[in-house]
């Protein structure tokens, strides 16, 4: 009996020394406090966020449906950042071990205050929009990320001074570290600025149809800091530096006020004056009084007899089209082209074939065809 009371009195010892002196027994209970509040979360979603999202959905503005949605993942971590603190305050920790326990809690609220106003930046950025009358819809894209990223760096700033680590040395050094790497990293300032200037001279904005010969031809899906997404039509993503795109002409599409047609059409030099001043007039008729086409003095529309070709007289088209869209340019044309050879096989001629077939098929009837022997 004597060993067992030895026994019993060195496992109180062991549960009342614990670790860093505090009993086991804490340990234990602070563990099941930590337990407790991670089960309740769940609860406290079902009470707490659905009621607060059934709010939301009654008003009817939509911004406060976005803040909630936002923040519904930082309210959601609330319960934890309590039952760490619930726990480590049980525990009744002193010296450093308190310093830290509560340096940590700190952290902890700094952390979830900032996540929830970074992830509300997005959402509440219609109080910004007012500004798109002045800058682009792109600068404010900008602009929201550089918040973000202001939003960033105080608050891991204002952990580093919870922790005690000074951030103005840190900037400071930084600041002799950044012009080391300014040096080897000048293509990296030179796309930034360069996107910057892009933005600022609207050259271009997301979903305009570009054009940079030898470089890229697509739709713009995002300017970038350093790159800008261009999705060509083949569907592919093309990254290209901001820098190419400063630099290089850059052909817009999508600014068009107009998308223009200009055909040379070739016509038999069988064709009489009559014939000609017939489909010239009836051609021009058919443009002036087409609803698709843009009208002088708006636009230049021209239909002339042009040139004298070696095999055929040309007559010159050139017009536009109220419509920049490709698919309807592309319908307007096809119109056009069939009313043009509607046009040119009423007057009684032709279009003109290449020489060697013009002369074939105009010799008389009567005349043999060129015997050609069959090669060896």
């Amino acid at each position: 009996m004597e060993k067992i009371e030895q026994f019993w009195v060195l496992v109180a010892d062991v549960w009342e020394s614990g670790l860093f002196g505090i009993d086991i027994g804490r340990y234990i209970i602070a563990i099941l406090i930590f337990s407790l509040f991670i089960l309740l979360r769940r609860l406290f979603r079902k009470i707490v966020i659905f009621r607060l999202k059934a709010l939301t959905e009654k008003t009817e503005t939509k911004v406060d449906d976005h803040v909630f949605q936002a923040l519904e993942e930082p309210i959601q971590f609330i319960p934890i950042v309590l039952g760490i603190f619930l726990a480590t305050e049980y525990l009744q920790l002193s010296g450093d071990f308190e310093a830290i326990a509560e340096r940590f809690n700190r952290s902890l609220i700094v952390f979830v205050i900032f996540w929830g106003v970074i992830r509300c930046v997005r959402p509440m950025s219609f109080l910004l929009r007012k500004l798109e009358k002045v800058f682009t819809s792109e600068m404010m894209d900008w602009l929201l990320k550089a918040i973000r990223g202001a939003f960033i760096f105080i608050g891991a700033a204002t952990i580093l001074e919870i922790w005690g680590i000074k951030v103005g040395p840190i900037i400071a050094g930084l600041g002799l570290f950044g012009v080391a790497v300014a040096l080897g990293a000048q293509d990296l300032f030179k796309n930034l600025i360069s996107g910057i200037l892009i933005i600022a001279e609207q050259r271009f904005m997301k979903g305009d149809w570009i054009l940079v010969n030898g470089v890229v031809e697509g739709t713009v899906e995002n300017i970038g800091f350093r790159s800008t997404l261009v999705r060509r039509f083949d569907k592919a993503p093309v990254f290209v530096p901001n820098a190419n795109l400063s630099d290089q002409s850059v052909i817009n599409f999508s600014a068009m006020t107009h998308r223009r047609i200009y055909w040379k059409i070739g016509v038999e030099y069988r064709t009489t004056v009559e014939q000609l001043r017939s489909i010239r007039d009836a051609i021009e008729h058919y443009i002036l009084n087409t609803p698709e086409f843009v009208k002088p003095p708006e636009v230049p529309t021209f239909v002339r007899i042009d040139t004298f070709n070696e095999s055929s007289i040309d007559i010159m088209v050139y017009c536009f089209t109220k419509t920049t869209k490709w698919g309807e340019w592309l319908e307007i044309k096809e119109t056009l082209a069939y009313r043009i050879k509607e046009i040119v096989e009423g007057a009684g001629t032709g279009f003109a074939f290449p020489s060697q077939s013009v002369y074939v098929e105009t010799l008389p009837a009567d005349t043999p065809e060129i015997y050609i022997p069959p090669s060896e």
